[in-house]
């Protein structure tokens, strides 16, 4: 009989601490909360208050009122042309990133002795780095490079070629940096869903371009955007390679380069906010865009709207 009284007296207590955490929920408050504390504690030092502190110190000019930065920034020649032409080399890349990388994560959206293989393949240059990656295309891609050697030792090309120290070299290096960061993303995606859907398509009378369209674009729909906006996110901050493979005085003088040369050659940390500030604007808008295109693409007749 010890056993059962030890249990009988074991469930008041069991009851009460139940009791009290149901209390503790009711009133608003959950322990395990807590849990999220540090990872709050990380944004705020490192996020938060950074941004915080560079868009008060972008409105704290050396000269001038509150908004002479951001005057300032619009109004010299060598400022503000700087977005558009990040934009001109952000854009594509991030298009050539997403829509090369999604046929070829669609073909390999199915289990193969081959898959693996692959797809090690295509992050490899994500292993790299940027600044590898324009000395290697330095090596190759330049005047004296390989690839200009055996075109005129084969005499498929005898004029010079220039993909470097211009605007190809640096979209080159984007393409092939952000391509494998893309192509994991969309992978991800597209093997998390159901292949019981296509299957079931396919009973149906649907041929593989009609899965395509009418199942897995819908479901990738929010991917694809996501994607997207983290691979301009990471294209539009571009600098080591506008620096090495581009011309940073003429046709890739980005926007970064501009907060940097404000920042570590002027020394005018304010600018150098300001600009930043603008840089993240910008990005946002895009970001924000591309969002509200998810949204309408649902209410399309791709997404199963009226129709």
């Amino acid at each position: 009989m010890a056993p059962s009284g030890a249990s009988a007296a074991a469930k008041p207590q069991a009851w009460g601490e139940h009791l009290s955490a149901t209390a503790v929920r009711r009133a608003g408050f959950d322990p395990a909360l807590l849990l999220v504390v540090p990872a709050a504690l990380f944004m705020l030092l490192l996020f938060v208050y950074p941004f915080v502190y560079g868009l008060v110190l972008s409105f704290e000019p050396k000269e001038g009122g509150a908004l002479a930065n951001y005057h300032h920034f619009f109004t010299s020649n060598r400022l503000w042309p700087t977005i558009g032409t990040t934009l001109k080399l952000a854009m594509p890349a991030t298009l050539i990133n997403v829509f090369v990388a999604l046929p070829i994560a669609y073909r390999m959206r199915q289990p193969s002795p081959w898959r693996r293989t692959m797809t090690a393949l295509l992050v490899v240059p994500i292993t790299l780095g940027t600044v590898l990656i324009a000395e290697g295309m330095l090596t190759y891609f330049g005047p004296k490079g390989w690839l200009s050697q055996f075109l005129q030792a084969a005499h498929l090309y005898d004029g010079a070629i220039r993909l470097t120290h211009n605007y190809w070299g640096v979209l080159i290096s984007l393409v092939v940096s952000g391509f494998p960061f893309a192509f994991l993303l969309i992978l991800s995606y597209i093997t998390g869903i159901d292949p019981v859907l296509a299957r079931a398509a396919s009973t149906l009378g649907a041929d593989s371009r009609a899965q395509f369209r009418y199942i897995y674009l819908p479901l990738l729909a929010p991917g694809l955007a996501m994607c997207f906006c983290l691979a301009f996110v990471q294209a539009f901050s571009v600098f080591p390679s506008a620096v090495l493979l581009g011309a940073p005085a003429g046709p890739t003088r980005v926007i970064s380069i501009a907060a940097y040369e404000a920042a570590f050659e002027q020394y005018d940390y304010s600018l150098a906010s300001a600009i930043a500030m603008l840089m993240g604007f910008v990005q946002l808008l895009i970001v924000a865009f591309v969002l509200s295109l998810r949204g309408w693409f649902y209410k399309g007749p791709v997404g199963g709207g009226k129709g």
